[in-house]
């Protein structure tokens, strides 16, 4: 090293001893750039068909003919549906005998009014309801008689007194006379309070009568009804115009109101002057009795139909 270098360098190294070099700490300037939002633009696919636009309808003018045509047509079928509808509903309320080429010969019944339970008292049970334990008619035992036939002839004699049959009216009937005071006994051991009859005689020469017996208790009136009244085969007292009898084994119970037991018997031939039928009902606190008689032969039929009746107003 040369002398004049070694100066230099000594000279820089005592300046460098006493004048500390500061550095002064620059800061650098950021300048931010704001870019705008933008908002993002979506292209949607390109359809692969472009939309069809329908085009109006076009009117189609009717045929006045045409439309006039099918009204009639819809009128017509209106009409006969009606027209149909309206015969089936009257053949089916029509007899058999008022619609041609149906018509029947009459089986034999009889002609009866509309037959109706008369009504109870106020607060009064049927005698076969639930709550009344005694089996007891309430209603008028006068209005419980069947009513007669159309064209049929009232026989007053049953009536009595303000329609109660005399006792002694009734055991008039049966032909023997020590029978008649003990079937009296009878009654009046049972408690028999009145007796409502009625009477009548139709066209053919039928004469039917209806007698009903109420008691204080269904309990003797049952035990009267059987065997106080009838056996098996044969009734225990004889009517008058029928000293032998047999069971009729054609009224059954299916005939009867469900509550309501019977008991019939057709006299046995050679009849008298007139064919009898009878037949003892018996319902809760009443029995009932219905004789029907026919010089000839007196039919099964309307007599079978008075029973069937005369059940159902008593049940």
């Amino acid at each position: 090293m040369t002398e004049q270098q070694q100066a230099v360098t000594s000279e820089t190294s005592e300046t460098s001893e006493v004048t500390p070099v500061v550095t002064a700490e620059v800061t650098p300037v950021v300048t931010a750039v704001v870019t705008p939002e933008v908002t993002p633009v979506v292209i949607p696919p390109m359809p692969e068909a472009p939309p069809l636009v329908p085009e109006p309808p076009v009117p189609v003018r009717k045929d006045r003919r045409v439309l006039r045509a099918a009204l009639r047509w819809t009128a017509a079928v209106v009409v006969f549906a009606a027209a149909g509808a309206g015969t089936a509903y009257g053949v089916t309320q029509m007899k058999r005998t008022d619609v041609p080429g149906l018509a029947t010969a009459s089986d034999g019944r009889w002609d009866y009014p509309e037959i109706t339970r008369p009504p109870l008292p106020s607060g009064s049970p049927g005698p076969f309801a639930v709550g009344n334990l005694t089996n007891a008619h309430y209603a008028d035992q006068r209005a419980l008689l069947l009513p007669a036939p159309k064209g049929a002839k009232a026989d007053a004699s049953p009536r009595g007194t303000d329609g109660w049959l005399p006792t002694k009216t009734f055991l008039a009937q049966y032909a023997d006379t020590t029978e008649r005071k003990e079937l009296a006994q009878k009654l009046t051991d049972a408690g028999l309070r009145h007796i409502a009859a009625r009477g009548w005689t139709t066209p053919d020469g039928t004469h039917t009568r209806i007698y009903l017996l109420q008691f204080g208790t269904a309990v003797a009136a049952d035990e009267l009804f059987s065997p106080g009244l009838i056996s098996y085969d044969s009734p225990v007292y004889a009517l008058d115009g029928a000293p032998a009898t047999s069971y009729d084994d054609a009224v059954k119970s299916e005939i009867l109101d469900d509550h309501v037991k019977a008991s019939a018997y057709v006299e046995d031939k050679p009849v008298g002057a007139e064919d009898v039928r009878q037949a003892y009902l018996s319902a809760g606190d009443t029995l009932g009795l219905i004789v029907q008689s026919r010089k000839g032969v007196a039919k099964a039929v309307p007599f079978k139909q008075t029973v069937t009746l005369q059940s159902q107003l008593l049940g």
